[in-house]
């Protein structure tokens, strides 16, 4: 067996890193593990074409130098596909490497079975998640396995950049969020835009670029002048501009529900410290150093009022911590800014991998050991959403007992978090002492106390508001709402002719069309990946699909007969509803209107912004205006 020069070089590479912090006898089980691997592999092609031992090479070097695991995880980095695409056994593996190596191999092959309990994905979704009894390690090697195949799609079939792309999204990026690995979570989510959907995508980075431009000159003066006040104060702390990727601004833009153009902070300013000597011998050196940094910068630029948020004191459930605030720049735009010190910032790029609190691993081993128990498999996927998705924050009862829950969580599932028996009879909340629903969502801090009556028991419609797990699982045990609806077209999405769309088909044979970006989409895509199906969704002159459009304007003489203008003559559509509202000197227009294609759209939203004195134009999800 021969390797390639470039191939040896990639493996040396891993020997090299790990070199730095590990014992010859363990560095030379790496080397072993290697050859193991290559000989194992030999022969065997990737669909790039390349050597199939490129990627054990790949997954090893994302395990020793990006996430800076140790020896043993390493190893099995190397070996992670051996026993499931060779004829190399689990035993072979223990009898070389021992025990620990062969368990974290075992996770991460996926189990060859005639029947699924579920499906392929979900049974290997749930083996992943239950690894974590024993073991965290298991869960990034898999996640340096996936990260790679991300980083290698476009040797893939569309289909099935598609099915790998919603995997990510729907579970592994989440996943990686959970597990403080922001750097590991923010590609991944990138990587599965792009090749979900490469038009919006590469729209987004043009649009970016061109901000970047724009801004460089009046970043580059705020962020001098920080630098010099550094100076002249003594502060020993460097100065980053971190700019936001595709996928945070296009999440941004659908959860707001606005435009490219209205998207705050497309970039942010990080202040990474190291504590200084006056405060080390004090109880919190770098919350002090970080404090004083505050207080330099406010004394310097004017703060935005309520937007300091304190990690530090508070640090997310996964232990990120950073003083958060916006400070008004010299050309009157906000700045946020992350306060850090070089242990935070380390921290916040390995996440887990760091040492931290035994009481969050085991916290987080429950919350991945409950969705891996769940019961079928639409229960298990509803479970990994609402408890993988969202960031935490922190509630509170009237006592002072913090109950965490994830954000967008309402005051139903603080309900359940309680107690089961208060959320099923949970009838009204009193949140910071105002009288609320209990569909409320919380915010972090909330006071929230539970009204409660025996005459109430849970309704279907909870299910619409419950997001966390326990008063999901709990609801559906009461309910039994497995409700399955056919349709066409997603009405989520409302995707139309010429999107970039895919289809997924049922048992019956029906095929449901999706946007490629519908949450929906994603979901099924992570977990029946082989009912995707390639579907043409073209124009046809015949057939239009209802639309609805804001617009917001500065109010002047002919305004509406301009707009309707646009529409009649310009673009020659109809309305099929028109309501306006002014209030000082703003209108805010929607319009109903059919259109033939997403194009048509487009060019109608265009012409329309380019009407003097309006400010923004854009399309709101139908089926989200049919509830409000």
């Amino acid at each position: 067996m021969e390797l390639s020069s470039t191939i040896q070089q990639a493996a040396q590479h891993v020997f090299d890193v790990m070199a730095k912090r590990v014992s010859e006898e363990d560095l030379q089980r790496i080397k072993d593990a290697f050859q193991m691997a290559a000989v194992a592999h030999d022969g065997q092609k990737r669909n790039t074409g390349e050597p199939y031992i490129v990627h054990p090479i790949a997954v090893a070097n994302i395990a020793a130098e990006e996430l800076e695991l140790d020896t043993n995880t390493v190893i099995a980095a190397f070996l992670h596909d051996v026993v499931e695409d060779t004829d190399y056994t689990l035993e072979d593996i223990r009898s070389r490497f021992g025990d620990d190596v062969a368990f974290l191999v075992d996770v991460v092959t996926k189990r060859k079975k005639h029947n699924y309990e579920h499906t392929k994905q979900v049974d290997n979704y749930r083996q992943i998640l239950e690894s974590v009894h024993f073991d965290i390690r298991a869960l990034l090697v898999k996640l340096s396995d996936r990260l790679h195949n991300m980083r290698t799609l476009d040797s893939m079939r569309p289909d099935k950049q598609m099915k790998i792309a919603g995997e990510t999204d729907f579970f592994y990026a989440p996943l990686a969020g959970r597990l403080g690995l922001y750097t590991v979570k923010t590609e991944m989510q990138n990587l599965s835009f792009r090749f979900r959907s490469p038009r919006e995508y590469e729209s987004i980075v043009r649009q970016l670029e061109e901000d970047k431009e724009r801004t460089k000159d009046s970043l580059k003066e705020f962020t001098d002048q920080i630098q010099a006040m550094f100076t002249e104060v003594g502060i020993p702390a460097r100065i980053q501009v971190r700019y936001r990727k595709p996928y945070s601004v296009w999440s941004d833009m659908k959860e707001n529900n606005t435009d490219f153009a209205h998207v705050e902070f497309k970039h942010f300013v990080r202040i990474i410290f190291e504590p200084l000597d006056e405060w080390m011998r004090s109880q919190s050196p770098e919350k002090d150093t970080a404090l004083f940094i505050y207080s330099c910068l406010t004394s310097r630029f004017k703060e935005r009022p309520g937007s300091v948020v304190n990690y530090i004191d508070s640090p997310k459930d996964n232990g990120y911590q950073s003083f958060h605030v916006q400070l008004l720049n010299q050309a009157g735009v906000w700045e946020e800014l992350h306060i850090a010190s070089e242990r935070m910032h380390r921290n916040s790029r390995l996440g887990c991998v760091v040492e931290r609190d035994e009481r969050w691993l085991e916290r987080f081993k429950t919350v991945l050991q409950n969705i891996a128990q769940s019961g079928d498999g639409y229960i298990f996927m509803d479970s990994v959403s609402s408890s993988l998705y969202n960031e935490d924050i922190l509630a509170f009862t009237p006592g002072g007992k913090g109950i965490i829950l994830p954000k967008g969580a309402t005051a139903l599932d603080f309900a359940f978090e309680v107690h089961s028996e208060i959320g099923e009879h949970a009838k009204y909340a009193r949140i910071n002492g105002a009288l609320k629903p209990i569909k409320t969502p919380l915010q972090r801090g909330d006071c929230v106390e539970i009204g409660t009556s025996e005459d109430v028991t849970p309704q279907r419609g909870w299910l619409q508001y419950a997001k966390t797990y326990k008063a999901r699982r709990r609801l559906h045990d009461i309910l039994r709402d497995e409700d399955e609806f056919e349709f066409k077209l997603c009405p989520d999405c409302d995707p139309l002719p010429g999107e970039e769309v895919i289809g997924f088909k049922d048992a019956d044979g029906v095929i449901t069309i999706h946007s490629r970006n519908c949450p929906l989409a994603i979901k099924l895509a992570s977990e029946k990946g082989n009912t995707i199906v390639s579907v043409p969704f073209n124009p046809d002159p015949s057939r239009t699909y209802p639309v609805k459009i804001k617009i917001v304007a500065i109010d002047r003489y002919h305004l509406l007969r301009d707009i309707i203008d646009c529409f009649v003559e310009r673009q020659h559509l109809s309305m099929s509803r028109l309501a306006t509202h002014t209030e000082d000197e703003i209108v805010t227009c929607d319009i109903d209107f059919p259109v033939h294609s997403v194009d048509e759209l487009h060019l109608t939203l265009e012409s329309i912004a380019a009407i003097p004195g309006v400010d923004e134009v854009r399309r709101l999800p139908r089926a989200q205006e049919e509830r409000q």
